[in-house]
């Protein structure tokens, strides 16, 4: 059908992107036609970065590449390169570079994030600043970058990737939840700014998605309640407790969202924070 490839001759940055959501996002969308550009921040560029109460999966420079290569199996162009997206430079030079070689930036996905559990009691301000950081100013960064160009075109698409954690609190995950809300606001902000101009901007809250990132926050949560179980039994045991449908989602599930949410039928949809969660209030 004609409206399979329908974002051909659109360019589609993600951060994030070299795993779960972000991939699977990116596969999305060059299956529509669109160009990909993915960016995550690697081993080698997160040396030094992380702090140690943070979760965050970092690939090697190697699996990056594995993965622009799987998104090229789906067609189009594509582009990938080492991103932090709390360093206002690295977000510059890769905007810079995309536009060179794909062309400017329509469709943004914000996709990167970490976490990190603690109590309030006894919340580092370090992980705190590091998750508003990565999960709030990054992507606010990356939307200020590509916004004046959308709304120049009078074309673009932002999506961020929020969490049901910006819809509810949990304890031990303060800092995460502030993000997440604070999140939402900022697409609110973005989808009213970008409405008369053709640039739709928009959320999906995930629930529990079975990621890589996620095979890390798992763990943390594990070991801080004393448990001695794999990240299969832990998971298998939240999955009963919480989730009304018995399962973890997989990433393409969320991706499917995105998809949609960058289509020409969704054009009227903006400002909206969409669930995807199998049911799950968390």
């Amino acid at each position: 059908m004609a409206r399979d490839k329908e974002l051909t001759g659109r360019v589609a940055w993600i951060s994030g992107g070299a795993s779960g959501m972000g991939l699977a996002s990116g596969i999305r969308l060059a299956e529509m036609g669109a160009s990909v550009a993915i960016g995550s921040l690697t081993q080698e560029l997160a040396a030094g970065r992380i702090n140690e109460n943070q979760r965050a999966f970092t690939p090697a420079h190697d699996r990056l590449e594995i993965a622009r290569k799987a998104i090229a199996e789906h067609g189009g162009k594509t582009y990938a390169a080492p991103l932090d997206i709390t360093d206002p430079a690295s977000v510059e030079e890769n905007h810079a570079a995309i536009t060179a070689e794909l062309g400017p930036v329509d469709i943004l996905i914000n996709a990167a994030g970490n976490s990190g559990r603690s109590t309030i009691v006894d919340h580092p301000d370090s992980l705190w600043n590091a998750m508003l950081e990565v999960n709030l100013t990054g992507s606010y960064r990356m939307t200020r970058t590509c916004l004046p160009g959308m709304i120049e075109r009078g074309w673009g698409r932002v999506v961020m990737f929020s969490s049901t954690a910006g819809l509810v609190g949990a304890e031990l995950h303060g800092a995460y939840c502030a993000a997440k809300h604070g999140l939402l606001g900022l697409m609110k902000c973005v989808a009213l700014e970008g409405a008369a101009h053709g640039v739709t901007c928009n959320a999906i809250c995930p629930g529990w998605v079975a990621s890589e990132q996620n095979v890390l926050g798992v763990s943390q949560e594990a070991e801080m309640l004393g448990l001695d179980v794999s990240v299969e039994e832990y998971r298998a045991m939240m999955a009963e407790k919480w989730i009304p449908q018995k399962r973890f989602l997989t990433p393409d599930e969320p991706g499917a969202y995105v998809a949609f949410l960058c289509s020409e039928g969704a054009r009227g949809v903006t400002g909206e924070a969409l669930k995807v969660t199998g049911g799950s209030m968390w």
